[in-house]
Formats: structure tokens, C-alpha cells, sequence
């Protein structure tokens, strides 16, 4: 998979449908081990061999972190997606032996906080439930705030709202409802910190807002793992393997790196982690770059990629691979 991110050989023991777009899966060790330790907001990449494709998706771990039998993930699917969802949602089947990574977290609780405010939005509850987990078995101060399209969409509303009833505040875009955000930011006591997962919009949002309201940046913590988008197609030249490759429309320079043979280290594969950045040697031509890993300067300074998810459009990419 890539230094530093070793591989579970796992079987799928469960799959629930949550609502019409949202699956759970369960899988245990397929050797009858138990699974490493995690701490919520924890996520692993999944593999998945589709055909003549591997497929490597990032998906936040929801089961408790207390429990080392089995992890859990959801997946909403996504028709206009690159086709991991879809084949999860398709493919997938109980007693089906697949490979996951061991699990990284980059959206960890700070449990220095004298409270956690998490805003959530769609699937991006899904690392809220580890978190909620964790805290609730050490009696940790939390307050959920859910949005999501419609009751029928809301994923684990009713668990939530069964098993947390005066800790969970949930709103349906069908009903005109929303989070008061400069309200409800404004009436925290002091040492709260602030979590937001879920749509980009949602994050960049409740971002803003705190920052606007005079918020720690280092009280602020989010999770937006970005989906590798299509493009034209282009040519790297991979300076230290020596290889010439070809990126295609639907692929990204990550998954051709991998595809010619050449390890390349990542952690989330979704522009947040920072773990492949790869060093421009030469380029002649624009960098799309889509992560949000590279501070401006450096985008700038067309020395560094983020090959997860950015493109390159020109004639000449030379990296130091």
C-alpha cells in the first residue's frame, strides 16, 4: 500500500442498508485477530479490485473505538462519482476477503477541550460516531449539531437521538431548517473546540464563521478528504525511476505513479495529510491544485504536487519519483 500504512487482510461480516444511499459494512480480521487500536475521527483506505482497476478509498471508521472484534464504515453512493462507492454498493458482499489499511487519524478529538461542539453535515457524521463513542465512555462534554436533506437521508438520526437525546440537535433541509451558527458559536464556554465534517461548503462555512468570531485557529479542526477530479489526460516523467507515465482522464497522478510500479507514501489520498507531496524538479505548464494541504506560497512556487489530487496541464512534468 505504501510505507508507514501497512495492509488487514479483512472479510466483510455485515452489510446494512442505512437508507437509500447509505450502506454500513463490517469486517473482522480474516485471520480471527484482532484490529489495532483507533481513536475516533480514525479513518482506513479500502481496496478494491475492480476488474483491471484497484481502487483505494478513504472511509472514516464509525464503531466504537473500544471495540477491536470489528470495524465498521459507511459509504453513500455516489452515481457521478469515480466508481468506488458504486462498487462498494454493488460489488461488495458478505464473506468477501478485501485489504484495508491500518487506520490513521487526522481528525482527532482534543482532549485537552472542556467541551466538543461538532457540526455535521450528510455522510460526514460518520466520524462523529467513533468520537461520540469515545467520549460518551469517559464522560466527555459534547454537543452534535446534524444536518441532512431529509429524515428518510438522515443517517443514525434515530441512534443518535435514542441514545443521546439531550446532547443531539438534528435539521432537515426539506423543513427550511439550520443551524444558528453565530449563535450557537457565540454561547460556548470557554475552552470549547469546534469539529466540522461535511460537505465542502458546510466546512468552509463554519470555518469562516468561528474565525469571524474571534475563534482559536488551533481550537478549529476539521475533515474534508477531496475526491480526485477528471481531467485531460497528461505525461510525467518520473526522474528518479527513470519511467515516463500517462495520466488518464479518470485517474489520478497518484494511481498512475502506483500503476507503473513506483511507491508513493500517502495517508488519506484525498489532499489532507500532506504525506505525498512530491517535489517538482521541472515543469513547463499550469498545476491544478486541488488539495488543501499547500499554502499558496508554495503552490506558487510550482516545486511541489500533491499527486492525490491534482492535475497538471503543459507539456513538461518532471518529479522527483
Amino acid at each position: 500500500m505504501s510505507a508507514g500504512a501497512a495492509k488487514i487482510p479483512v472479510i466483510v461480516t455485515d452489510i446494512v442498508d442505512v437508507n437509500g444511499l447509505v450502506k454500513r459494512f463490517r469486517f473482522e480480521h480474516a485471520e480471527g485477530a484482532l484490529l489495532p487500536t483507533f481513536s475516533g475521527g480514525a479513518h482506513t483506505v479500502v481496496e478494491m479490485e475492480d476488474k483491471d482497476r484497484r481502487r483505494l478509498n478513504p472511509y472514516s471508521l464509525m464503531s466504537s473505538p473500544l471495540e477491536r472484534s470489528a470495524y465498521t464504515i459507511s459509504v453513500r453512493r455516489d452515481d457521478e462519482g469515480r466508481g468506488g462507492s458504486l462498487f462498494m454498493h454493488t460489488q461488495v458482499n458478505v464473506g468477501l476477503k478485501m485489504t484495508i489499511s491500518n487506520p490513521v487519524n487526522l481528525f482527532s478529538l482534543d482532549l485537552r477541550a472542556k467541551k466538543h461542539l461538532m457540526v455535521a453535515g450528510g455522510i460526514g457524521i460518520t466520524p462523529f460516531l467513533a468520537q461520540i463513542k469515545q467520549l460518551a465512555a469517559s464522560n466527555g462534554n459534547f454537543e452534535l449539531h446534524y444536518s441532512v436533506r431529509n429524515a428518510a437521508l438522515g443517517s443514525y438520526v434515530e441512534e443518535l437521538h435514542d441514545h443521546f437525546p439531550s446532547n443531539t440537535h438534528f435539521y432537515f433541509d426539506d423543513q427550511q431548517q439550520a443551524v444558528d451558527l453565530e449563535n450557537l458559536l457565540e454561547g460556548q464556554p470557554l475552552g470549547t473546540h469546534l469539529y466540522v465534517c461535511g460537505p465542502k461548503g458546510m466546512i468552509n462555512w463554519v470555518r469562516q464563521t468561528a474565525k469571524e468570531a474571534g475563534w482559536p485557529r488551533e481550537s478549529i479542526h476539521y475533515e474534508e478528504f477531496l475526491a480526485p477530479e477528471s481531467g485531460n489526460p497528461f505525461s510525467a516523467k518520473l526522474a528518479v525511476s527513470n519511467l515516463l507515465i500517462e495520466v488518464g482522464e479518470q485517474q489520478s497522478l497518484l494511481e498512475a505513479i502506483e500503476v507503473a510500479g513506483v511507491e508513493a507514501p500517502y495517508l488519506c489520498r484525498g489532499g489532507a495529510c500532506g504525506q505525498c507531496e512530491t517535489r517538482v524538479l521541472e515543469h513547463e505548464g499550469n498545476f491544478l491544485h486541488k488539495d488543501h494541504w499547500l499554502n499558496e506560497e508554495e503552490r506558487a512556487s510550482g516545486q511541489k504536487i500533491m499527486p492525490c489530487v491534482s492535475r497538471f496541464d503543459g507539456k513538461t512534468l518532471v518529479l522527483d519519483r
